[in-house]
């Protein structure tokens, strides 16, 4: 993998950038649709070609218990498993220790995990995290980390940052005796909840490692917008500019186009197919709740200025319909225009950072969303 700047903007940290894996180049910045469980939810993977995706997400934790690792790994990797022919990230299982809180156990060697589908226990250390990414074959993985809650007390968040240091060595170690290091790109997880001299230990010790690519955790568990735009404007200038920066779970468009100011390449976030399962859009002229009455005789599209098949073909009447009529077209139709929302947001974000009105382009766009 080789990760090169094309450019970055005069007027703030946003950059244009290319990165190369075993299945394709990426363009950065990028947004991830996710598919946690190897399908990005209610679309086929043309769809997710169609809607200008470039990388998918896979999740570790819920692959390992069901198909099974091993099961994805003998019939050919991640990519061929799913039909979906793009770059791979899978997380470590990492913010599962924060998410399923309530059904783990951690200690400095790993976590003990009881299953939320049938209670059997699973353990996770650093080697089996890498042991299973290593299976599905994705192109980018992640080291095993600790994924603190906000808030945190200081003295539990400290141990836990040491924790996800040394779990970040024993993912290097692993990963390098695994045989796959040119074949799969491992990048490091940078922690220290809100506080900046914890985040700057903690990118200190994760550069250190020298991970051809690093991130930025510990967002999205509770912490707000505004407190997270915090975090990411000092973690990401302490961060080496010449890897790629992904920002984990996050999130918003507004927040997005906030991040990439800030210098972030990659993003991933389960809201654009959770919420229009939720009958909720986004659109260039703000959010757009579907099941609304006032659509119910619309024969305009969901988004005038969308492209996607679904604004292309469809009224918001008939939109509607389907989803007052509880349709299973319905969900796909609506997940269909999200992710392209967001794949052509991130594809507009680069144009305007390469021509260098980022910046205007950028509060034109914020200011028409938020005055709907």
């Amino acid at each position: 993998m080789t990760f090169k700047l094309i450019k970055t903007d005069e007027k703030c940290a946003a950059r244009v950038g290319e990165l190369t894996t075993p299945h394709g180049k990426i363009q950065t910045p990028v947004f991830m649709p996710v598919g946690t469980k190897a399908t990005v939810k209610g679309l086929t993977p043309q769809m997710v070609y169609d809607c200008g995706a470039q990388i998918v997400l896979g999740n570790t934790y819920h692959l390992n218990l069901r198909p099974g690792s091993e099961i994805i790994k003998d019939l050919g990797g991640i990519q061929k498993f799913s039909g979906i022919d793009l770059p791979c990230l899978t997380d470590s299982g990492g913010f599962q220790v924060f998410s399923l809180s309530g059904l783990n156990k951690v200690t400095d060697e790993g976590v003990e995990f009881k299953s939320h589908l049938d209670g059997s226990k699973h353990f996770f250390s650093p080697e089996r995290s890498i042991e299973i990414q290593n299976n599905l074959g994705a192109d980018i993985i992640m080291a095993f980390d600790e994924c603190p809650p906000h808030p945190c007390e200081r003295s539990d968040l400290e141990s836990s940052l040491k924790r996800t240091h040394a779990w970040a060595k024993r993912s290097k170690d692993a990963h390098l005796a695994s045989g796959n290091w040119d074949k799969q790109q491992l990048f490091g997880i940078v922690q220290g909840g809100i506080h900046e001299d914890m985040r700057r230990m903690s990118v200190e010790a994760i550069e250190e490692l020298d991970f051809p690519g690093n991130a930025i955790g510990g967002v999205s568990v509770g912490e707000g917008p505004e407190l997270l735009r915090e975090i990411v404007s000092f973690t990401a200038p302490m961060m080496n500019p010449n890897k790629p920066r992904y920002l984990m779970g996050v999130g918003r468009p507004e927040d997005l186009l906030d991040c990439v100011e800030m210098g972030i390449d990659m993003f991933d976030c389960v809201m654009p197919t959770r919420n229009a399962r939720n009958n909720y859009l986004f659109t260039s002229e703000g959010q757009v709740r579907m099941r609304n009455a006032v659509h119910a005789k619309s024969d305009i599209p969901l988004d005038a200025n969308c492209d996607c098949y679904t604004c292309k073909n469809f009224s918001r009447a008939y939109l509607h319909h389907l989803v007052k009529a509880d349709e299973m077209l319905a969900p796909i139709l609506l997940s269909l225009h999200n992710i392209h929302f967001y794949c052509k947001l991130m594809s507009q974000a680069r144009e305007h950072i390469i021509i260098g009105d980022f910046m205007s382009w950028k509060a034109d766009f914020l200011n028409r969303i938020k005055a709907n």
